[in-house]
């Protein structure tokens, strides 16, 4: 099978299906709109990591992905994501699945990035925005963050992806992060799936969306439930699509607290889809809203860089 899933080591540009790049391409600067909703937590925390097949990163627990791919059809799928993706041998189908069934690349950038930067997460509130397994979150949640919510364009990835996620490592949060050179040193996958024991605390602080960022900002400004902006708004390789850019703009303008912080990591380019680290920069340089500073630039494989954004 010539597409990749959840290797820490991944590489890569998004792979849309050459035959119908161009279409997808055109219908998608139509923007599909998906519906947001929240995604609740279950209460029995032992049945969201039942049959699940965990692998460990940097001393992160996360649901294999090839296992999923065999497992997650029917009623586990209801958006077809999985299915698609592996028969277009795609990692993207746009307005259908923006790639949060796999680990990207420039996610273990970022979390290497906090680590060498002493980013502090104790008492913020953080989004994880276009989440996919919500490694990003998960490392603020273990950091003490005050509030981490987690967002994907797709609810099949929430359910099955980011949720069994969170709770496998709530579960384990004595457990050390290591750094970047502890990969290939990391624990080999467990083989069985583990019964959720306690932590309830950490989940009390999460919250859980699906839907287009739009969307989702609509349900968080409009909710009955207290809503504060974000201290810290975290995302990885969700600038591929320059479609996209306008409502990514937004949604940090929107989202984001005056004092707070965006750390976005990215490909310098992504090939064949047409987005790229420096077109998103000299977007949001035209609407003077933000400054941005490049805060590392990583030259393994392709050129990848860390951004920051704050208001001007």
């Amino acid at each position: 099978k010539s597409r990749k899933t959840a290797d820490p080591a991944a590489d890569s540009s998004p792979k849309l299906g050459a035959d119908k790049h161009q279409a997808e391409a055109t219908s998608k600067k139509k923007l599909c709109v998906k519906a947001a909703k929240e995604h609740s937590i279950p209460k029995n925390l032992s049945k969201v990591l039942e049959h699940r097949v965990m692998e460990t990163v940097l001393d992160l627990s996360y649901v294999k992905l090839s296992v999923l791919e065999m497992m997650c059809f029917g009623d586990a799928d209801s958006e077809g994501i999985v299915s698609k993706s592996v028969s277009s041998h795609s990692d993207l189908i746009p307005g259908v699945y923006e790639g949060g069934l796999k680990i990207w690349e420039c996610t273990f950038d970022l979390m290497d990035y906090f680590a060498e930067a002493e980013i502090e997460f104790t008492n913020k509130t953080v989004l994880d925005l276009g989440c996919g397994a919500g490694l990003l979150g998960i490392v603020a949640l273990r950091g003490k963050a005050d509030r981490v919510h987690f967002q994907d364009y797709n609810s099949t990835v929430i359910d099955e992806i980011t949720l069994p996620n969170v709770v496998a490592n709530c579960i384990n949060e004595g457990r050390r992060m290591g750094s970047g050179k502890d990969r290939k040193a990391s624990k080999p996958p467990s083989k069985r799936a583990r019964k959720a024991e306690g932590s309830p605390d950490m989940l009390n602080r999460c919250r859980f969306f699906s839907g287009e960022w739009s969307q989702v900002n609509q349900l968080l400004l409009s909710s009955n439930k207290p809503f504060s902006k974000y201290d810290i708004i975290l995302t990885s390789e969700t600038i591929y699509n320059p479609d996209y850019y306008s409502a990514l703009h937004d949604t940090l303008a929107q989202l984001l607290d005056k004092n707070g912080c965006v750390y976005l990591a990215s490909k310098v380019h992504y090939f064949g889809v047409g987005g790229g680290i420096y077109l998103f920069e000299k977007f949001i340089e035209e609407k003077n809203v933000f400054r941005t500073t490049m805060v590392k630039t990583i030259d393994q494989g392709l050129q990848r860089c860390i951004m920051e954004i704050t208001f001007k």
